[in-house]
């Protein structure tokens, strides 16, 4: 027999030092397959099974009846004291947090979009949404919740506890409310299906099929730019010109169900709060949730 040493890869030449030591298990990142790299035309059938009942890691769980047993009151208690309650690693900006919460809820639900819907079921955890330009530094809002989600368990969504977050945000800055309605169930896992572009460049336009004219906007997409949720808070293709926002953000609000006067409150009313956009140096801008370190992914 042969006492021959053969280096452990992973199966394209490369260490695979503590992997199996098998020639596989070597592709472990999204999409580096094998088949899908070679035969990019081929069908992806993983539609079929997503959010397959038998993937779902709490099986006959009723979200519906486990919310009933919330004790709302306490949990809107600790939600006004968030607020306030600044932490070192990430302080409040002017002493608090509602400026925060109130645009996580707004990007949490502001994919929808009249062609397809796109639920609200806590899908901004996950990526894409956890890692475009629009959503920077809400992973830091999600953390400040994970106190409150693991207090609460299983009685109380990832959905739910982010939209409730901005309402009480509003009551915690003076505003009165219609109340808040419970019962928005999670997904556990990505959703692979939905058509957010053709672009491959975070901010890329190619979405138009006449550019002057903003309802020449492919459908179903609502977002003026790829990763954005709404549009380029710097103006179109990032030049400011007052009138060719306007139409932008009619445009775009319009394809999420909203009129002129809806989106004038949402748009005021979203930043009469905490901080506007723009504020911010780029170059303290570290890597997005998705492609940074392992031990700075996560929420």
């Amino acid at each position: 027999m042969s006492t021959q040493t053969f280096k452990k890869t992973n199966g394209s030449g490369k260490n695979g030092a503590g992997k199996c030591p098998v020639m596989h298990g070597g592709i472990t990142k999204a999409g580096e397959s094998n088949t899908s790299r070679l035969w990019p035309n081929s069908i992806n059938l993983d539609i079929l099974h997503q959010h397959d009942t038998k993937t779902n890691p709490l099986p006959g769980f009723n979200y519906r009846k486990e919310v009933k047993k919330l004790n709302f009151k306490e949990l809107k208690k600790d939600l006004l004291k968030l607020m306030t309650d600044s932490q070192e690693w990430w302080p409040a900006d002017l002493g608090t947090y509602s400026g925060l919460m109130v645009r996580l809820t707004w990007h949490q639900v502001g994919t929808y979009r009249e062609f397809d819907g796109r639920p609200n079921v806590g899908s901004h955890r996950f990526s894409p949404q956890d890692s475009w330009p629009d959503n920077t530094n809400l992973d830091k809002a999600r953390r400040l919740l994970w106190p409150i989600k693991k207090k609460y368990g299983n009685k109380l969504s990832w959905s739910d506890l982010m939209c409730l977050a901005g309402t009480m945000a509003y009551e915690h800055s003076g505003f009165k409310t219609f109340g808040f309605s419970f019962g928005r169930e999670d997904i556990w896992e990505p959703e692979k299906d939905v058509y957010w572009g053709k672009e491959t460049v975070p901010l890329a336009v190619d979405r138009y099929s006449d550019p002057k004219d903003r309802s020449s906007l492919e459908a179903p997409l609502a977002a003026s730019h790829f990763q954005l949720v709404y549009v380029n808070p710097q103006g179109v293709e990032g030049v400011p010109d007052p009138l060719r926002t306007a139409m932008d953000v009619r445009e775009t609000f319009g394809r999420m169900g909203m009129n002129d006067v809806e989106t004038a409150a949402l748009t005021i009313g979203g930043h009469s709060i905490g901080r506007a956009h723009g504020n911010g140096d780029p170059t303290n801008l570290g890597r997005e949730p998705a492609a940074a370190e392992i031990h700075e992914q996560g929420f």
